[in-house]
């Protein structure tokens, strides 16, 4: 099947609908098309689609040349007006992540609070302009890296997401990753490690700083900048967390 992978995906996705197939066995795919179900389990599928309907259409996206137009297929298509976990019920609007398509630096943290309920973008609080300040001393900004969420609806009162919850949206952040492929990816806080990576001992204090990878990926663990607005004395590790990351990408750390 040539052409747009737009179009591809949404005839995939109608194909299954149609046929009303329960189980479609995954074809050989790339190693970003697997990794964005590798270890998946009751993502729940789009409305209308049984679940390998889904994984196919996910797999589709992941491989798809124009980043740009693959997450603004996941966004709207396949995401959409979701309604597969109970956060859909107090949510306003579904917060996707923002960026460039082809970012060498990703930022993921754990989900949006009321702010980003409230404007449909991540990181818009105070959390996130201090995060917007961050990137600035990186040398880099906003609309130069993507971030976005383990989840995409905001937990009632800003509370973590349950497991289930980050379970049925992980599939679409991993297929976000697999779209975009940045070269580094920054986990801002435990909830954000443990999403991509699965249960982890110790606190974010002891995880902090260290290296581990995800879908191939480098991954570096930090705190989150709600953390540093509770504790401004935290800023100074975050730092030197975000020169190992400048150093990975090869960028020279700016001076201060």
């Amino acid at each position: 099947m040539n052409g747009d992978p737009r179009e591809q995906a949404l005839l995939w996705a109608t194909l299954f609908r149609d046929l009303g197939v329960e189980v479609v066995p995954p074809p050989s795919r790339a190693d970003a098309g697997a990794a964005v179900v590798a270890g998946e389990k009751g993502a729940g599928a789009a409305p209308g689609l049984p679940a390998r309907a889904t994984d196919f259409a996910l797999r589709d996206l992941a491989l798809a040349a124009d980043p740009a137009a693959a997450l603004e297929t996941l966004r709207v298509e396949v995401i959409g007006d979701c309604r597969r976990c109970t956060l859909c019920e107090e949510r306003t609007n579904v917060v996707f992540g923002v960026g460039d398509p082809r970012a060498r630096l990703m930022f993921v943290g754990e989900g949006p609070g009321a702010d980003e309920d409230a404007q449909g973008e991540p990181f818009v609080g105070r959390a996130g302009q201090l995060l917007d300040r961050i990137i600035a001393a990186m040398g880099l900004s906003r609309p130069e890296v993507y971030i976005g969420n383990v989840v995409k609806c905001r937990p009632p009162g800003n509370r973590a997401p349950l497991p289930d919850e980050a379970a049925t949206c992980l599939p679409f952040l991993r297929t976000q990753i697999a779209i975009i492929q940045p070269e580094v990816i920054v986990a801002l806080g435990k909830t954000a490690l443990e999403g991509l990576l699965g249960p982890l001992s110790g606190g974010i204090t002891a995880l902090r700083g260290r290296w581990f990878e995800t879908q191939g990926i480098p991954l570096k663990a930090t705190f989150h900048p709600a953390y540093l607005l509770r504790s401004p004395a935290a800023k100074a590790p975050v730092w030197e967390d975000m020169k190992d990351v400048l150093g990975r990408l090869g960028l020279p750390v700016p001076k201060r």
